[in-house]
């Protein structure tokens, strides 16, 4: 499809492995889980009892004291990133183009935790307990438009609640706004802030999260043989999606080109994929035709690889049948073994690797992978990743109810 080239130009993020793009490469890089038990609440009647958190996190360092105080956890990340992002992307700082500029924001729970902290001083106190900010933080469109007010964007801006594929939608979204000239610059991205114990218990639940309690940092094993579910993180990473032709006439960096993207849905199940991964193979297949980008051009496959048995046998299957006989030699790894699944803001931390991977030429491994599930019939990269230049890579996002999402993204 033709249109305007689309280019990232900033990158904003809050991880347990690191914040803003070079605390987040730097995370990489040193390849050491943030896995660990859980802190924040009391996590002992769980089967599950890990979780990668965000420690010593300070909205103050961004924002007025005043102005953190009154937003819930989710919209400073969301903040936080985003003006990482503007800052990273060195936008001038003046109204022009603020006029036009809006924020994309994916999250599977938005503000659910804050209201679940909230219930409780409820059930305690009453409502006088409760605070006066909790209608405006739980819905999910209470990101983007905190964004909106701090960084004074007045282009269109929206939230989505794609489970674990939201961020990976809300960058293909606003890919979509910039290469349609709808709009010269965007950001976008994914939030999560899930860490509240009736939320985290509602996935224990469900048997979805890994149960490896006593080896917290080995807990996450995206395509390992001996997987057994995801680890719950928390995080953000926020884009600046900019017209490159504009990008360039400001001299600013490029770290990638956002080429192409696909979703579709399984229309199947809640909880389970389509064990074959059609639909998610057609997601890929799009994003391809939509970037005009041939399988075997793909140099990395940056999975969405949650570590749950049955998901990262469906996406393997995807793989291969999207890519064709290509897709069991191509590197593929999965990152969540450092951070965990920060579910909706997962698409985009990884978009945001995917982008530093082609930047550096580094294709990151796949932490705690010790031994490859031998049904995955994939090119898994070890732990240690690849020193090797790559100017095209796929980035995969799966969630619940069958939702697919697929980004192609090239060098600059």
């Amino acid at each position: 499809m033709t249109g305007h080239r689309v280019a990232i130009t900033g990158i904003g993020a809050v991880t347990p492995i690191g914040h803003g793009a070079a605390g987040l490469w730097r995370g990489v890089r040193r390849g050491m889980s943030a896995v660990g038990p859980v802190t924040r609440f009391d996590a002992s009647p769980f089967r599950s009892r890990l979780a990668a958190e965000i420690d010593g996190f300070d909205p103050s360092r961004y924002l007025d004291a005043k102005r953190a105080r009154r937003l819930d956890r989710f919209s400073q990340f969301a903040t936080v990133a985003s003006i990482q992002a503007v800052e990273d992307a060195s936008l001038d700082d003046d109204e022009t183009w603020r006029e036009t500029t809006g924020a994309y924001v994916g999250s599977a729970l938005g503000g659910v935790a804050f209201a679940e902290e909230q219930h409780r001083a409820f059930a305690q106190h009453g409502l006088a307990g409760v605070s006066p900010a909790l209608a405006l933080a739980v819905f999910g469109g209470a990101a983007p438009s905190n964004v909106a007010i701090d960084l004074r964007l007045r282009g269109p801006s929206l939230s989505n609640a794609n489970s674990c594929a939201s961020g990976a939608i809300a960058i293909g979204e606003a890919f979509r706004l910039v290469r349609d000239g709808r709009a010269p610059i965007m950001l976008a991205g994914g939030v999560e802030a899930p860490l509240a114990p009736l939320t985290y218990g509602a996935f224990a639940i469900i048997k979805a999260m890994s149960a490896a309690n006593e080896c917290p940092e080995l807990a996450s094993r995206p395509f390992d043989a001996a997987r057994d579910g995801f680890v719950m993180g928390e995080g953000a990473a926020m884009l600046v999606l900019e017209d490159l032709e504009r990008a360039r006439a400001r001299g600013a960096r490029v770290y990638a080109e956002i080429r192409g993207y696909g979703t579709t849905n399984d229309a199947h199940n809640m909880i389970a994929p389509l064990a074959d991964g059609r639909e998610a193979a057609r997601a890929i297949s799009l994003a391809l035709a939509d970037s005009a980008v041939r399988p075997a051009e793909i140099d990395y496959v940056n999975a969405h690889a949650s570590a749950t048995q049955v998901g990262d046998r469906a996406e393997a299957a995807a793989i291969r049948l999207a890519l064709g006989e290509y897709g069991a030699r191509v590197p593929v790894s999965g990152t969540k073994g450092l951070y965990g699944h920060p579910l909706g803001a997962s698409g985009a931390i990884e978009a945001a690797i995917c982008a530093l991977a082609l930047t550096h030429g580094f294709v990151p491994g796949t932490a705690n992978r010790v031994e490859t599930d031998p049904t995955i019939e994939l090119n898994v990269i070890g732990s240690a990743g690849l020193e090797r230049p790559i100017t095209t890579v796929l980035k995969n996002a799966f969630g619940f109810g069958g939702i697919n999402a697929a980004l192609v993204i090239s060098a600059a």
